[in-house]
């Protein structure tokens, strides 16, 4: 298993994956969407986007995160936002790759941490993340407006 940055190379892949991991949280499928919406992130360098690759070379996984600012701590924190892997590759320790290389990004650019948020009926991220060495905040309310 290889865990590279993804590149626009790898948009057809990784648009495949990024419309996989969305059905999963319950939208509706959207190829071109997913292409543009990636293409965009990765053209205006607006993500950084991990790609683990089989030794086939097929992806079968991502994770993307967002730059984001801690004023408190003035210092870079990364938004993990997205890791999905695909079924089949699921507990072969590819999610674990992939958040050890998020680890690794918040690391070179000097960044206070990593941040991220999953629905509490993500069983297996609710137990991987904390596996990881994430731990859950119980002193913050989440607030969103949309």
């Amino acid at each position: 298993m290889t865990i590279r940055k993804a590149t626009l190379n790898d948009l057809e892949q990784l648009a495949d994956l990024f419309d996989q991991y969305r059905v999963f949280y319950r939208k509706d499928p959207n190829p071109n969407g997913c292409r543009k919406f990636l293409s965009e992130r990765i053209s205006n360098n607006e993500s950084e986007i991990f790609l683990a690759a089989n030794s086939e070379h097929k992806a079968v996984g991502f994770v993307q995160l967002y730059p984001l600012f801690s004023s408190t701590r003035m210092k870079r924190l990364w938004l993990l936002n997205d890791l999905y892997v695909i079924p089949e590759s699921r507990n072969l320790g590819v999610g674990k790759m992939l958040i050890d290389r998020a680890k690794e990004l918040a690391a070179e650019t000097g960044a206070c941490g990593l941040s991220l948020e999953t629905e509490k009926s993500n069983e297996t991220g609710n137990r991987l993340y904390p596996e990881m060495g994430f731990q859950l905040d119980m002193d913050h309310n989440y607030y969103y407006w949309s």
